[in-house]
């Protein structure tokens, strides 16, 4: 049986893997952090019905010596490293923060695998935006990096550090440089979630407006079930590599307004209010993938629709509203 260790296994896209891993006849390791807060980690996992299949083991992207003693351990055949501090808001608030654990992190991992699994293969999760403040129009491996977050530049570190352990040492590291992806797990600090959660209590009565900041700026949005495939696809190859996963399709904040608050029969103008202080001190305006290489040496495009995601996340979050007020 193989195996392979997820870190940030308790996140959406962690989830989303162990599941797909699982299917696949993978033993799964997950990487766990301990926290106040252990009670409830499991959330995702339990959503997905998975929990028990997951081997859940103590470390920290920040403690390399809890890595080497966990690699050793669990002498994995592949390494997801997805641990991060994610949420690009809070990244100014945190810089260095998010720069030990998003940044440093992913090096203490290679160097963890450097010495007591070299042979192991190792996806780094890198970013869209590190892209930032876009040198073309739409965005593939070529295009040049200029991070406009402390969340993106410690992505950029992490990603090239994945890249000089590739060329250095002649380790299978690859990176997938993933668009905006989301799913009813998304985290609620996230605006997509933040939206459609937002359209489930107005919905049920519980809230009347939403307050967002720039509505204007664009992402390309995918499921998050669809990229975690595409993370496997990724470390199945002969030679790594690294890879844009996208769906070449860009849309509007606003316009994602519109579809999660229409799918409810609600008017996203009645509810949604704009406030100065959600506004990020630099904007990534738009962002739009070409993912034109990972079709083609993957095999790999996306499924499911934005329209058929956000009917998705809305559905999730009415029901979970729903349990909240029949409890």
């Amino acid at each position: 049986m193989p195996s392979c260790l997820i870190t940030g296994v308790t996140g959406q896209d962690g989830a989303y893997l162990s599941h797909f891993m699982l299917q696949k006849g993978y033993r799964v390791f997950g990487l766990l952090r301990r926290s106040a807060s252990s009670d409830v980690v499991g959330e995702r996992l339990d959503w997905l019905g998975i929990r028990d299949q997951v081997e859940l083991v103590d470390g920290n992207l920040v403690d390399v010596s809890s890595l080497i003693r966990v690699v050793q351990e669990c002498q994995p055949d592949e390494v997801y490293n997805l641990g991060a501090q994610s949420f690009v808001a809070a990244s100014w608030q945190q810089p260095l923060l998010t720069s030990q654990v998003t940044g440093l992190g992913a090096a203490n991992m290679l160097e963890a695998l450097h010495i007591a699994r070299p042979q192991a293969r190792f996806y780094q999760a890198s970013s869209s935006e590190m892209f930032g403040l876009i040198q073309a129009p739409q965005q593939n491996e070529t295009t040049p990096f200029h991070p406009r977050s402390p969340y993106a530049v410690a992505k950029l570190y992490a990603h090239w550090m994945t890249v000089n352990h590739r060329e250095s040492f002649g380790m299978h590291t690859s990176s997938g440089i993933l668009f905006n992806h989301e799913s009813p797990l998304r985290g609620i600090e996230f605006v997509t979630r933040k939206i459609t959660d937002g359209v489930a209590r107005i919905k049920l009565g519980l809230a009347h407006e939403l307050p967002l900041g720039n509505l204007e700026a664009q992402r390309d949005w995918g499921h998050a079930r669809d990229y975690v495939r595409a993370m496997w696809q990724m470390l199945q190859q002969d030679t790594p590599d690294d890879y844009v996963i996208a769906t070449g399709r860009t849309t509007s904040i606003r316009e994602f307004c519109r579809l999660a608050f229409g799918y409810a029969q609600l008017n996203y103008e009645d509810h949604v209010v704009v406030r100065a202080g959600l506004l990020r001190p630099a904007e990534v305006d738009l962002l739009l993938g070409d993912a034109g290489k990972a079709k083609r040496k993957l095999n790999w495009q996306p499924t499911i629709s934005l329209e058929d995601m956000i009917a998705e996340m809305v559905e999730a979050d009415l029901a979970r509203h729903r349990a909240r007020m029949r409890a």
